[in-house]
């Protein structure tokens, strides 16, 4: 008796602790959702242990990789092969899988959830290893799988040398700070403690916006030089070369990261004479006046769109390559001058000109998802990849690189758009499935719009000591050439004058092919202005 009476005891307490038994008389089973968690390690078997208490849901057991581990035990939870899912899902009435792989590359992960989404289960994840490092899982660590847990290649891991090596203890300033790329810059510079940051911006709302979120940031951070830094929210246009002096004269910078631009190509092709002013001369005013004051490192956020341009924004962010390139040269001819260099990538996830959050608020409204072609392929980054790519080939720069990123294969987007539906739980209306909940409408490519993007023009990227960073050594024009240019590109953007102003991009950027359609609405208003009014045609 004595022995039966420790042996049930122990029973009893391990289908507890697997929250089975005594969980399960208390909740009715129809109030609680079937889950299965994908992968029995750790993490996995510590998020089984916190949802013990969990009243909306039900583990049913693990999904593993491991043939060792399949049709054993552990926690009283049994260990099921992935092999079997759709008769598994069935069997068991699952309705959700807990992703608990936080070690698991990308790429993987991507392979896993592109089986769960096949089965219509929903998809929850567990935080990177690194979110993970202190303190116990508990199951508010669970969130909805992001896009970019989807991207199909791992994020490229940062250098912290080369991220602090050009920022730590010393004055560092970015323009475009309120921006999405300028203000993840932020947000990554104040971890590696720089004396004074310097949030230039033109938008107000912006500046108070970055600066209020980056002061609470650095009110959090209780150790370390981060702790220390100044920041200095500063009103100002890159394109006024007295203001940018007057800053850069008070504060003299060590580094400069410019990512202020014009950067969404439809609103750049109707309104051409201001992309040019912004993208170009704003560029140009803010190097010069760097130079002329000292700065170490300037560096410059560009775009895959520079590559063989068929859109202002491409020609524009091409010749601000050009005109870095070109100054670098002059820099070079004299000891300790300034570094000029360049880093272009493609599209970022999340950013304000990003397809995401377009096509976030287009599912919120019950669709359709607007596409412009089904084979248009981008190049995808996050946001943190973007700005930590930035801030490393600043540290990297010597005078006229062009830093690009290896960012793996292309994403169609037309796929991008489908996992987006399938990760807000509805399903895609097409000729397979024309019940379903969300219609995807293609609407023909934008002016100036290109199917595919680039990131090299020519076909020699040299490696770098990081090893997902590529350079190139691009060909470009010597400032006593391309000085005059420039001043004939400012004279007709004063006067407004479009067709003329495509012609001298296109000497300037001899790959630069321009959509047959000039759609800047200043020049069409004018157009219809000039033609004679219409006469009925009498019978």
């Amino acid at each position: 008796m004595l022995l039966l009476g420790i042996v049930a005891s122990r029973m009893l307490a391990r289908r507890v602790l697997a929250g089975s038994g005594l969980r399960r008389a208390v909740v009715s089973s129809r109030s609680l959702r079937n889950v299965l968690i994908y992968g029995a390690g750790c993490a996995g078997q510590q998020l089984a242990t916190a949802m013990v208490h969990d009243a909306g849901m039900r583990v049913v057991g693990y999904l593993d990789d491991d043939r060792r581990l399949h049709g054993g035990r552990i926690g009283g939870l049994h260990v099921y092969s992935p092999q079997n899912l759709a008769d598994l899902l069935l069997e068991l009435q699952v309705t959700t899988v807990l992703l608990a792989i936080p070690s698991a590359p990308r790429k993987r992960r991507n392979e896993i959830v592109q089986t769960m989404l096949r089965h219509h289960v929903t998809v929850r994840t567990l935080p990177g290893l690194k979110d993970l490092a202190q303190g116990r899982i508990q199951t508010s660590d669970l969130r909805a799988l992001e896009i970019d847990d989807l991207l199909g290649r791992d994020a490229v891991s940062p250098d912290g040398e080369l991220l602090s090596r050009n920022v730590a203890g010393k004055v560092v300033l970015v323009t475009g700070a309120g921006g999405s790329i300028g203000s993840e810059l932020c947000r990554q510079l104040i971890k590696s403690g720089p004396d004074v940051l310097l949030l230039v911006e033109l938008n107000e709302f912006a500046l108070y916006a970055v600066h209020h979120e980056l002061s609470a940031l650095l009110a959090t951070q209780q150790h370390g030089e981060a702790g220390e830094t100044r920041l200095v929210p500063l009103l100002a246009s890159a394109r006024e070369e007295c203001r940018m002096r007057e800053i850069m004269e008070t504060w003299r910078p060590h580094s400069v990261y410019h990512a202020a631009a014009y950067k969404h190509v439809p609103l750049v092709e109707h309104n051409v004479a201001e992309g040019v002013k912004n993208n170009v001369f704003g560029t140009l005013v803010t190097a010069k006046v760097a130079a002329e004051c000292g700065v170490d490192d300037f560096v410059l956020v560009s775009t895959d769109k520079a590559v063989r341009p068929t859109n202002i924004m491409g020609a524009t962010k091409r010749v601000a390559e050009m005109a870095l390139q070109a100054l670098a040269e002059l820099s070079a001819r004299h000891p300790g001058g300034t570094r000029f260099c360049m880093v272009r990538f493609g599209n970022v996830l999340g950013s304000s000109g990003s397809v995401v959050p377009l096509f976030r608020r287009q599912i919120r409204e019950g669709g359709p998802i607007t596409l412009t072609h089904s084979e248009i392929t981008r190049y995808f980054m996050t946001i943190p990849e973007a700005a930590q790519l930035v801030i490393q080939a600043g540290a990297m720069g010597t005078g006229g690189d062009v830093f690009v990123l290896d960012m793996g294969e292309p994403v169609r987007i037309i796929d991008l758009a489908r996992r987006m539906v399938e990760l807000s739980g509805f399903t895609v209306c097409d000729d397979v499935n024309p019940d379903g909940d969300i219609a995807i409408r293609i609407t023909g490519l934008r002016p100036g719009e290109k199917l595919y993007e680039e990131l090299l023009i020519g076909n020699n990227p040299l490696p770098t000591c990081h090893p997902r960073i590529l350079k190139a050594h691009e060909a470009f024009l010597p400032w006593e050439e391309l000085a005059p240019r420039l001043q004939s590109l400012a004279k007709a953007v004063d006067e407004g004058n479009v067709l003329p102003i495509r012609e001298l991009l296109q000497s300037l950027v001899g790959d630069y092919s321009p959509d047959v359609r000039v759609v800047d609405w200043v020049h069409m208003e004018r157009q219809a202005a000039r033609q004679p009014p219409q006469v009925a045609a009498v019978a």
